[in-house]
């Protein structure tokens, strides 16, 4: 009898241990969801804010500094794979890419390039942000994913009006579309960060 009351007294205690982790993980994905939702409310493209930056609430939580280098790295990743695939795109259908639409190509694999370089002069900037020089780094990183937005939406100019090129000019400016949204997230996320002052550098 005694043995049957311990057993039923580690399964109780395993299934109550059990109950409690269930919980805490339930806890700390709606605090991590939590904070993303904040993170992602000053953004025009909040859906694909919080999709593209979820992987990053449990480290950057309520930092506004954190939450502008996330949206800053992510963006890059993404300017580069339309680099890449504006790369293919030249490399393997340019037969299907005649006159305009082949310029407009040329055109956007090198505004695709300076929209990278700035980029990564911003995440530059931001892993070096200092209270002394606070204001003026704002300024840069404005000026600086400012200009790769206008980069992203010179390429799309390019092919505007075009109706030649079928599903590969489609595909192509879905793509950059889609960079476009979030470099404007990014620039958003970078604005917070300047409203929200010196007292962010120093936030968990």
């Amino acid at each position: 009898m005694a043995t049957g009351t311990r057993l039923f007294m580690s399964l109780l205690f395993i299934l109550f241990a059990w109950l409690q982790t269930i919980d805490l993980c339930q806890s700390a994905s709606v605090n991590e969801n939590s904070y993303v939702q904040d993170a992602c409310s000053v953004t025009q493209y909040r859906d694909l804010c919080v999709h593209s930056l979820a992987l990053f609430s449990n480290t950057a939580k309520r930092s506004p500094s954190k939450w502008a280098r996330a949206g800053v790295s992510v963006t890059i990743g993404e300017a580069k794979t339309v680099n890449q695939y504006l790369i293919r795109l030249k490399n393997h259908y340019s037969t299907r890419l005649r006159g305009r639409n082949r310029v407009a190509l040329l055109d956007c694999m090198e505004t695709f390039q300076d929209t990278i370089d700035q980029l990564q002069k911003s995440l530059g900037i931001l892993r070096r942000l200092s209270a002394a020089n606070f204001e003026s780094q704002m300024g840069d990183l404005t000026t600086f994913i400012s200009a790769a937005l206008t980069d992203e939406n010179t390429c799309l100019d390019g092919f505007e009006g075009q109706r030649s090129g079928g599903a590969q000019v489609n595909l192509l400016t879905n793509r950059v579309l889609n960079a476009t949204y979030l470099t404007s997230n990014a620039l958003a996320l970078v604005n917070k960060l300047a409203t929200s002052g010196l007292n962010s550098l120093t936030d968990p």
